[in-house]
């Protein structure tokens, strides 16, 4: 069996490990062994922050469609309740777009839900 030397394909796979650790603080982007433990900590936070940044934004959304529905009378969930009873299914993402850039149709949602309650 024929000898198989790796130095080619090591020196490969030690380019790409560091070039994803590139921008990491001291020897986590230099020293092979350090930017290993660096890029799996780093991928492990993005792949759980991609999920968080989904609560996120629906936290983001409950807060901008509570301060328009407050200025129009009525509180969040007041309105929730009164747009569940109505029927009206919209969700939480297309109502804080209302709200920012169509506050008469918000209005009018808000309109619904109170006379539902």
């Amino acid at each position: 069996m024929p000898r198989v030397k790796r130095g080619v394909t090591t020196h490969q796979k030690h380019k790409s490990l560091l070039a994803l650790t590139k921008g990491h603080r001291a020897t986590r982007h230099a020293l092979v062994k350090r930017a290993k433990e660096s890029m799996l900590k780093s991928l492990s936070y993005a792949y759980a922050h991609r999920r968080e940044r989904k609560g996120d934004m629906r936290r983001l959304w409950i807060t901008r469609v509570n301060a328009a529905s407050r200025l129009q009378g009525m509180t969040y969930g007041q309105l929730m309740e009164g747009l569940k009873k109505s029927g009206v299914a919209i969700n939480r993402k297309v109502l804080a777009d209302m709200a920012v850039k169509q506050p008469e149709a918000f209005a009018e949602l808000v309109t619904i839900a109170k006379k539902q309650s």
